[in-house]
This record gives C-alpha cells, structure tokens and sequence, in this order.
C-alpha cells in the first residue's frame, strides 16, 4: 500500500492538511496518509508533504533542530526521486535562499531566493491573505484539471522569485504577480494552502496522490 508522509516538524497545524489529504486518499485509492516527523517514515514513504507556516528562519531551523529529518527528505526526493509537494513554507524552502530578517539557506532545489512582496498598490496590505485566482503559466501533472480563474486560499508575506522562468507554473495578482505555484521533475509547491482551498485544491491533493513520476 503507498505511504504518504505529512512531515511533522512543530511549525504550523497540520490537522486541516491531514484531514485534506487522507479524505482525498481515501477516495482515490491512493494508500495511507500519517503525520511524522520521524526520518525513518519519510524513508520508506512513497510521497512527502512539507507543510510550514511562520517566518521561514524558524521553520528552517525547526527542521534542522529535528535529528536527520531534513537528510531524510533530501534522500527521498533527490536520491530516490519520491513526489514531493512543498506547502506555504515548505515551498519556499525549495529555493536556493531565503531574505526574510536573515539570509537562510535553502534545499536549493529550485534557483531562486524568497523575496517580499512588495504590491504597486499601495491600498493592498501584506500579508497577502485571502482567496485569488491563479493564472497558469506551465504545465505539471499535478495541475490536471486546475485552470487559470481557479481560486487558492493565501496568507503570506513573502514570495519564491525562481531564477529559471519555467519553473513558475503559476502565479495571482496581487498589485503585480506573486508566484504561486512552482516546480520541476518530482517536485511542486504551492504558495497558498490547497487543504484550504477547497475545489482547485482537493483536486491537486488528489493529482498529487496518484502521481507517479
């Protein structure tokens, strides 16, 4: 039976991601869904979920803080090639670095840093927090059956700006374009929070359980 692994790393709740992705497995077919944070789960799992919500520092560093948790993911994704989907946080640690309060490194697995976000209209407040569109720009399998008018559920303050283009599978409008959604090969992450945004992201969860790089 396949194995999906929500790693848990004490940064954010995850009760509405488990509830999402186990409701989703569920009526896929697509194996179990558990919550750990510990290496040897992620090991032997199928899929990985990286959820986050913070400051990207503190979640980096709650990562690290956890014994071979962060060796464990890098081993999975890039040694075995296992899907990965990064949330929130976890998708900003893709990139190469983050620029929030300090420099901090990330997996570097997409070129880019984690930028502000800095709206050309000055009557939008940041966060960035609420329901927007996506507008696609690239293609994945985990974005069958997404289109660009979808709406996604955000709350942030902080953007992935990727170096390579077509690395950005989507972004929203928001007094000019925030990246949303990014990835290559086994990876994707998405900015806002599919277990949050209802139809567009049940159906990526679901894409993303039956996904088979």
């Amino acid at each position: 039976m396949p194995l999906t692994v929500v790693v848990d790393y004490e940064s954010g709740n995850l009760h509405s991601a488990e509830k999402a992705f186990q409701r989703m497995a569920a009526e896929a077919g697509a194996g179990e869904v558990i919550i750990s944070g510990r290496p040897e789960d992620v090991a032997r799992a199928d899929r990985i979920v990286l959820p986050g919500d913070g400051a990207y520092p503190a979640c980096k560093a709650a990562l690290e803080g956890h014994s071979g948790l962060e060796e464990a993911i890098q081993e999975a994704v890039i040694g075995k090639g296992r899907p990965f989907m990064g949330i929130c946080i976890g998708m900003q640690m893709m990139a190469s670095v983050g620029r929030e309060y300090v420099d901090t490194p990330g997996f570097d697995w997409i070129a880019g840093e984690v930028v502000p976000i800095r709206p050309s209209d000055p009557s939008l407040k940041v966060p960035h927090m609420g329901w927007n569109d996506l507008v696609l720009t690239g293609q994945h399998p985990v974005l069958e059956g997404i289109e660009t008018g979808d709406h996604a559920y955000f709350v942030h303050s902080y953007q992935v700006r990727v170096e390579n283009p077509a690395h950005r599978l989507a972004f929203a409008d928001y007094g000019g374009e925030v990246t949303a959604i990014i990835g290559r090969d086994n990876m994707i992450g998405t900015q806002f929070h599919p277990e949050k945004s209802q139809r567009a992201g049940l159906r990526m969860i679901a894409n993303f359980l039956s996904w088979a790089p």
